[in-house]
C-alpha cells in the first residue's frame, strides 16, 4: 500500500515537471514576407507592326535565247556563277554569217556602182534633151534608171545592216547583272534561234542586288491602313518608301530594312487578298529567289505606350496578368490586353495598366494575390529563389 502511494506521487511529481517545461518553450514564428524585385511600367514611343510570309522574288529574270539559228561553237562561263551586263556567254559559229555578209557587201558595192553610172547618165541627159538631140521619153527611161538605182542601194544597204546584225547575234551577252542558272544545251548541238515559240532556251539569269519581297494583305488589314494613312491618296503612292524589316526563317530579329515600291490595284476575287511587294538590298547574295521570309509591316502611326518587361507576365488559362504591389506591400491580379514585343524583351500592354502601377518583375512563383511582399526596386534586389510547387507560370 505505501508502495503504490510513493509510486502515485512520482508520476504526479513527473506531470508536473513536464508542464513546467512546456511553459517555457518560445511560441513557432511567422515566416517573413517574399521579397520580390518591383518597378513601374516604362513609357515607349512604339508603332504596332503586322506581319506577313513573303517570297523573294527577282527583280529581272531573263531567259538566254539565239537570236540566230547555228551550231553551238562554246560556252564563256561556269554554270551558276555570277554575271555581269554585258558578259560573253555563248558563241555560236560565225563562218555562214560572216559569208553572207561578205555577199551583202558585194551586191552593195555593184549596186552603188550601177547608181553612179545612171546618176552620169542622167546628168548628161539633161543637157541632150534641151539641146533636142534625144527624146523627152529616153530622158524620163535614164531617171527612171537612177531612181531603180537608188532604191537598190538602199535595199542592200538594208541587206549589209541585217547581215552585221546576225553576225553579232552569234555572240550571246548578259543582258543584266544576276547569277546564271545550268547551261541547257551543250557546245556543238544545233541551236534554233528567231522569234518563234520553238527558239532553243540556253540558259536563265536572275538578278540579285536589289531583290524584291511579294506579300499579300488581307482586305481588313488593307481598311486599317487606308484610315490609318489617311484619305486624299491611293493606296500605292502612300505606301510607296514605306519601311519594312524582314527576318528568314532561322533568324529571331526582323534585322534586314527595305521597303515597300508597289501596292496592286486590285483586291483578288478569288482570295480576298491585295499584292503587295518590297525591295531589299541583297550585297552578299544571302536572299534567293523562291526562298520565303516574315515581313514587317507598320500598321499604324508612332504612339506612346506602356511597357512591361515580358518574363513579368503571367498566364491564367486564356488570360494575361501581372502582379501589382499596393500601398501596404500586399500583392494584388491585374489583367492586361497585350501588344507586341519591344526589343525581343519587352511588352506593350494596351491596357488593364497605368503608369503609377508598381508590378513584380521577379520573383512571381513566391507570391499570390493578398499576400504581403518585401518590395525592392529594380537592380536592387537579390537573386531569385526556386519557384514553389503549384505556382502559376510566367508568360514565356
Amino acid at each position: 500500500m505505501r508502495k503504490t502511494v510513493a509510486v502515485r506521487l512520482a508520476a504526479a511529481l513527473l506531470l508536473v515537471a513536464l508542464a513546467a517545461c512546456g511553459e517555457n518553450k518560445p511560441a513557432a514564428q511567422a515566416p517573413p514576407p517574399p521579397t520580390v524585385t518591383v518597378a513601374k511600367p516604362l513609357k515607349r514611343t512604339v508603332v504596332d507592326h503586322d506581319e506577313y510570309v513573303g517570297r523573294f522574288v527577282a527583280i529581272n529574270s531573263v531567259e538566254v535565247r539565239a537570236h540566230v539559228s547555228g551550231y553551238l561553237e562554246q560556252i564563256h562561263f561556269q554554270d551558276g556563277q555570277m554575271v555581269k551586263q554585258g558578259d560573253l556567254l555563248f558563241t555560236i559559229d560565225k563562218r555562214p554569217f560572216q559569208a553572207t555578209l561578205d555577199q551583202a557587201r558585194a551586191n552593195l558595192a555593184q549596186a552603188q556602182a550601177n547608181l553612179s553610172f545612171a546618176e552620169a547618165d542622167l546628168k548628161r541627159g539633161q543637157q541632150l534633151v534641151r539641146d533636142k538631140t534625144i527624146t523627152e521619153q529616153t530622158f524620163d527611161q535614164r531617171t527612171q534608171a537612177m531612181r531603180a538605182a537608188q532604191a537598190s542601194v538602199a535595199a542592200n544597204e538594208a541587206l549589209v545592216r541585217q547581215a552585221e546584225l546576225d553576225l553579232g547575234f552569234t555572240g550571246l551577252i548578259a543582258p543584266v547583272d544576276g547569277r546564271i542558272g545550268d547551261r541547257r544545251v551543250s557546245a556543238g548541238n544545233l541551236v534554233t534561234g528567231g522569234t518563234a515559240g520553238n527558239t532553243t532556251l540556253l540558259a536563265t539569269i536572275v538578278s540579285v542586288d536589289p531583290i524584291r519581297v511579294e506579300f499579300t494583305v488581307d482586305e481588313q488589314a488593307l481598311l486599317r491602313y487606308e484610315r490609318v494613312f489617311g484619305g486624299g491618296k491611293d493606296l500605292a503612292s502612300r505606301a510607296a518608301k514605306t519601311p519594312v524589316k524582314l527576318k528568314l526563317i532561322d533568324e529571331q530579329d526582323f534585322g534586314h530594312e527595305g521597303h515597300i515600291d508597289f501596292v496592286d490595284n486590285a483586291i483578288s476575287s478569288t482570295s480576298g487578298t491585295i499584292r503587295g511587294r518590297a525591295v531589299f538590298p541583297n550585297p552578299d547574295v544571302l536572299f534567293t529567289p523562291g526562298m520565303f521570309a516574315r515581313i514587317q509591316v507598320p500598321g499604324s502611326p508612332p504612339y506612346e505606350a506602356l511597357v512591361v518587361p515580358d518574363s513579368a507576365i503571367g498566364s491564367d488559362q486564356v488570360r494575361k496578368f501581372v502582379y501589382v504591389v499596393g500601398p501596404d506591400n500586399a500583392v494584388s491580379q491585374k489583367y492586361i490586353t497585350l501588344g507586341q514585343l519591344v526589343d525581343r524583351t519587352l511588352r506593350v500592354v494596351k491596357s488593364g495598366l497605368t503608369a503609377d502601377d508598381t508590378i513584380i518583375v521577379n520573383g512571381l512563383m513566391r507570391v499570390r494575390p493578398g499576400v504581403k511582399v518585401t518590395p525592392q526596386e529594380q537592380g536592387a534586389a537579390p537573386p531569385a529563389g526556386p519557384p514553389g510547387p503549384g505556382a502559376p507560370q510566367a508568360k514565356s
